[in-house]
């Protein structure tokens, strides 16, 4: 009986994951959590325990990718990390760094340029925006640096041609702590501008 209801369990998982793959691809939901507590409902199990972790989704998100964007994603991808790229010449005194999925290559239609940026106090970066004529939307967004500490942190967002761009501002010294992912909890993958011109070469 356990095996049985072991294996119903793996089957849940992998439906939800696969739903909320589908949902992140087709609604443009970001968030894994939401994307998933959408996908059990949808699956009429709204109250399941058994949810797939961040990463089962991922790879997930990247199955479908491949099966029903195989033709428009990767053309997707590329102009999103152009448009990185230029935010990064743009931005280069603030030290930029890509992140998220511009950068890991399961970006979309629905995907943001995501950047750190690390300055002496957020307003710099503010106050650049405003005095090269940008507009933007200011916000906070809250971060794990390790697996108890949380921090809010500034974001800015702002359009490059029809690309949103959300910059999150650092101390300078936060360069050598990069804050967990939500994807899996280890610290977040950073690229500077070199290493985004290797992607765009290789891509």
């Amino acid at each position: 009986m356990g095996a049985r209801i072991s294996g119903r369990d793996r089957q849940m998982r992998q439906r939800i994951a696969q739903e909320a793959a589908r949902v992140m691809a087709e609604e443009g939901v970001r968030d894994y959590y939401a994307a998933k507590r959408k996908a059990a409902l949808h699956l009429g199990a709204p109250d399941t325990q058994n949810m797939p972790r961040n990463t089962e989704v991922h790879e997930a998100l990247e199955a479908y990718q491949r099966l029903f964007r195989a033709d428009s994603q990767p053309e997707c991808l590329m102009a999103l990390r152009r448009a990185a790229r230029q935010a990064m010449v743009f931005l280069e005194r603030f030290q930029p760094r890509l992140v998220g999925s511009v950068l890991s290559g399961s970006a979309d239609a629905h995907s943001d340029v995501n950047l750190h940026l690390f300055a002496d106090t957020p307003e710099e970066v503010a106050l650049f925006l405003m005095e090269s004529n940008i507009p933007f939307e200011s916000a906070e967004r809250r971060l794990r640096l390790n697996r108890e500490e949380g921090r809010d942190f500034p974001v800015y967002r702002f359009m490059a041609g029809d690309h949103p761009v959300e910059l999150t501002v650092f101390p300078v010294d936060g360069l050598r702590q990069a804050p967990r992912s939500a994807l899996d909890g280890k610290p977040m993958r950073r690229a500077n501008l070199a290493a985004l011109e290797e992607l765009l070469a290789g891509q």
